[in-house]
């Protein structure tokens, strides 16, 4: 019976709708800054992945092509990846810049000060 009744309570919660608490706000606005910076720094990783990997094919010979056009396209990949971080560090300060008045005031306002 116990169980029944905390089984059925979790499924009502899970429907009821309710008033979203500041500190899911301050959550919310938080992956807000975040979430852009993660996205482009994953998308930009991979295709510079790619590349390096594309230059390594070449250098190889496991596709088709010369030596010298495999290095060169590996360093560029090498390159890529380099500034994939610098990126992401740029991109995510600037969001915080944008969204820093709206969270310190939010948190201050959880804070009580």
């Amino acid at each position: 019976m116990n169980n029944q009744f905390s089984e059925v309570n979790k499924i009502r919660s899970k429907y009821i709708s309710r008033e979203q608490t500041d500190v899911e706000r301050l959550r919310r606005l938080d992956k807000q800054v975040k979430k852009p910076a993660q996205i482009f720094a994953y998308v930009f990783g991979v295709i510079a992945a790619l590349v390096l990997g594309t230059g390594m094919c070449f250098a190889m010979s496991v596709i088709e092509g010369s030596m010298i056009l495999g290095i060169v396209i590996g360093v560029l990949g090498i390159g890529l990846v380099c500034v994939n971080y610098p990126m992401y560090k740029t991109i995510l300060e600037s969001r915080r810049k944008k969204y820093s008045e709206k969270i310190i005031s939010l948190s201050d306002e959880i804070l009580g000060k």
